[in-house]
């Protein structure tokens, strides 16, 4: 499967969805970003079970800002809806192979559950500071 352009329209839906999508932030000016797309790229290809999405950060500026990228590129994978991984910066192949591997082998119950129990700890924070 080839990389797929995310924008406002259509990235909500995108990553709400079960399975896995990576996300990449990019912009056309971007010496690092354009040294990591024939690798994201070529990982669509190999992994026709995940949705590899990009997003220009100069044509989707509100979009960037919203998920707070702050430098580009910025890799960000989803399971199930769940934001797993973010990092800045471009990854060689190998390191991009590795992460795939590592979001495929999460226990999402764990995760959810994680989630859930930070949560209420702040939610236990916030009543206590009332």
């Amino acid at each position: 499967m080839a990389t797929i352009e995310l924008t406002k329209a259509n990235f909500e839906s995108t990553v709400s969805g079960d399975g896995i999508v990576l996300v990449d932030f990019w912009a056309g000016w971007c010496g690092p970003c354009q040294m990591f797309a024939p690798i994201f790229e070529s990982a669509s290809q190999t992994h026709s079970d995940i949705v590899f999405g990009k997003i220009d950060t100069e044509a989707e500026q509100q979009l960037a800002a919203a998920a707070n990228i702050r430098s580009i590129p910025t890799l960000m994978a989803f399971r199930d809806g769940i934001l797993v991984f973010s990092q800045a910066g471009a990854l060689p192949a190998p390191s991009l192979e590795q992460l795939i591997g590592a979001v495929r082998d999460l226990d999402m119950d764990d995760v959810r559950r994680q989630i859930e129990q930070s949560q209420e700890a702040a939610a236990a924070g916030r009543s206590a500071e009332s």
